[in-house]
């Protein structure tokens, strides 16, 4: 048996292979619910609509329902640390029975914004099929992980029966792309509900469209609001440029003096990691990431742990005056958005206080600086001696046909931190749906549909498998 994209199907015996056939038959439908979802545009920031983030989680809901498995579905919110309402999220319990773990699928229901919809190729919020991918704002990251966990849980059903004895717990939060603010709160009202010996986060990549990957490192993250000013008003650049530094300059300035001539990060006090990595040629990058002719890598070491044991700096946002309304004069205040990525081992707050530390020492001409609206995450690294880790890799193996890669990730989920400490037995599977060419929070977003085939196959077999285990370990 094959998926769309030819990789072969490898289970053993006869219920496996009748899984394999209920994920193969059930895609369309599980595609046509991928689409319902992404028509929703369910961003959590806080400029946007938050009836669709409600919306969304609504629709959710009411897929979990629809699959008979689940003794309670609920929509839920917790407070985040100011005492503001969080975004809903979903959340739909079934008890273990016969001494059978209990696993809890993650995902997220809410996505990024979708920027200037002059840069898609498609209508963001319209799912469009083009090739072997499906395109739109949230088909990968991550409302494909949301119907990942639905279909996988619908054919252990199929094959398992009603009364299986797997406990499940299906938790799709609504604001991880606003940075999981009342994530920490929900894990502590809800705890009894969320409690699970397995717990899996399907918010990750794989290594290619044909080889699976089990994250098994994350960089954490420090993001900032940086304001650069030098003047107490605007003033005519004509008649005082060449001896006023405007913020602009300063701004630009400050902002290099983060990166060495190589482009690797300048900041005392980020911390690197030793981390043995898979070949991945320049080469490679230049394709996955879209590098323009000429233009060059940058940093020291190899690429992927540039990727995963390096920190890096990006300026990923600029308030100042446009093009359009540019006038003849020294701007007195520039704002810049500061994320950075920080690696493994490296506590957040000793990483803001590095940055904040370099910034007030380079601050060029005396220029005022001010850091606000601060957010951190911890980076992450799984202990991969559990049983999971190998149930994993074995069904990943299985339904995909060929070897699992243990993988590092450039990009942060810092909620795994506060998983980790509410439930410190657990055992956390960091998989994914995502591929090397999935733009996930960029313009042509797209989800490879024979990756979505395999990772919904992976995590059926996966839970049919955890079904007949007796016991936790």
């Amino acid at each position: 048996m094959t998926d769309p994209s030819g990789s072969p199907f490898s289970q053993v015996d006869d219920r496996e292979q009748r899984l394999a056939e209920e994920v193969r038959l059930a895609l369309p439908a599980s595609i046509a619910e991928l689409s319902g979802l992404v028509r929703i545009p369910s961003v959590s920031w806080s400029a946007f609509d938050p009836a669709q983030v409600a919306a969304s989680a609504e629709a959710v809901a009411g897929l979990a329902r629809e699959t008979g498995v689940f003794e309670s579905v609920e929509i839920l919110r917790a407070e985040t640390g100011t005492g503001e309402k969080g975004q809903p999220a979903v959340l739909a319990t079934r008890a273990a029975r016969n001494g059978r773990p209990t696993v809890l699928l993650y995902a997220h229901h809410d996505v990024q914004p979708q920027g200037d919809d002059a840069d898609w190729e498609s209508p963001p919020f319209e799912p469009t099929v083009r090739g072997d991918r499906l395109y739109g704002r949230g088909a990968a990251d991550d409302k494909a992980g949301v119907v990942s966990h639905l279909a996988s849980v619908r054919a252990l059903r199929s094959v398992a029966g009603d009364d299986f004895d797997l406990g499940l717990v299906l938790f799709i939060e609504g604001e991880e792309e606003f940075g999981s603010r009342s994530f920490a709160n929900f894990l502590e009202v809800h705890r009894e509900k969320l409690a699970a010996d397995v717990i899996v986060v399907a918010d990750s990549d794989n290594w290619d469209a044909e080889t699976p990957s089990l994250t098994i490192s994350l960089r954490g993250n420090v993001t900032f609001r940086l304001t650069v000013s030098t003047l107490a008003h605007a003033s005519h650049s004509g008649m005082f440029g060449g001896a006023v530094p405007d913020a602009m300059l300063a701004a630009f300035r400050l902002a290099a003096s983060l990166h060495d001539e190589n482009g690797s990060v300048a900041v005392a006090g980020l911390t690197s990691r030793e981390m043995q990595t898979p070949e991945y040629t320049d080469e490679t990058l230049r394709n996955e990431a879209g590098l323009l002719e000429g233009v060059s890598p940058i940093g020291t070491g190899s690429v992927l742990s540039r990727l995963w044991a390096q920190p890096a700096i990006t300026i990923t946002g600029i308030d100042a005056p446009s093009v359009a309304n540019a006038s003849n004069t020294l701007v007195p205040s520039v704002s810049l958005r500061v994320s950075a990525r920080i690696a493994p081992g490296q506590d957040p707050q000793e990483a803001f206080e590095a940055l904040e530390a370099h910034i007030r020492s380079h601050a060029p001409f005396g220029a005022k600086v001010e850091l606000d609206d601060v957010d951190t995450g911890s980076p992450f690294l799984v202990d991969t001696s559990g049983w999971a880790v190998t149930a994993a890799k074995d069904a990943m193996r299985d339904a995909w046909g060929a070897e699992p890669v243990e993988a590092g990730i450039g990009g942060s989920i810092p909620f795994i931190a506060d998983l980790v400490r509410v439930f410190p037995e657990a055992q956390i599977l960091v998989t994914g749906v995502e591929d090397p060419h999935t733009r996930a929070h960029s313009p042509n977003e797209s989800l490879h549909l024979g990756v979505f085939h395999r990772a919904i196959g992976t995590e059926a077999l996966m839970l049919l498998r955890m079904n007949d285990r007796a016991g936790n370990n």
